[in-house]
């Protein structure tokens, strides 16, 4: 799994037809009026509003009037294709003059969404444990030895240190240090 770094656009240029693609990284689906909003103020008298989301909870697409599945389906697919989450793919189309038919259609709002994903750069997420570790000052050496490829959260120092860490394998502590998984989360690690 997968979701874009930073926001892309990107613009394709189809029988005189103009597609803008904007792709947000989203945490919720409360971002997404707003980026819609701004983009059909940044791009006034566009044709189409075209987009497409994916969360971990929630999918969505919006042909915008385009023809039924010829717009947001297609976005959506390439979304799911390239397997990438919490992410807004709007694509913003200024009619040319001619006809694309339902087939010319989905190509372009697909290509639209492939050449701006080749834009970016795509973080993998890789499902971690969050976990709180407990101990005192003469084992610290030890636990940042075991925890140095490991995305250390948070460390507190009162009367004993308290880590609390992301662990792609939480069993590296076994039999070495006792721990309480109080989540899951991901770790992301650039391509």
């Amino acid at each position: 799994m997968y979701k874009v770094k930073h926001n892309l656009t990107s613009e394709l240029i189809i029988k005189n037809s103009r597609f803008i693609t904007l792709v947000f990284p989203i945490d919720s689906v409360d971002e997404v009026k707003t980026y819609l909003q701004n983009a059909k103020l940044l791009y006034p008298k566009a044709t189409h509003y075209t987009y497409a989301y994916r969360t971990f909870d929630e999918e969505k697409a919006s042909d915008d009037g385009e023809p039924g599945g010829t717009a947001g389906m297609p976005i959506l697919n390439v979304i799911k294709k390239q397997d990438v989450i919490n992410v807004l793919v709007i694509v913003i189309r200024y009619f040319g003059g001619i006809k694309l038919g339902a087939s010319g259609l989905v190509r372009a709002y697909s290509k639209a969404c492939v050449e701006a994903f080749a834009q970016g750069t795509l973080l993998m997420l890789i499902p971690a444990k969050k976990v709180k570790i407990i101990t005192d000052y003469s084992r610290i050496k030890e636990l940042d030895y075991l925890l140095r490829k490991e995305v250390i959260l948070e460390k507190s120092f009162t009367e004993t240190i308290r880590y609390t860490t992301l662990l792609q394998n939480e069993h590296i502590l076994d039999g070495h240090f006792s721990y309480d998984v109080i989540g899951e989360d991901y770790i992301e690690k650039e391509q």
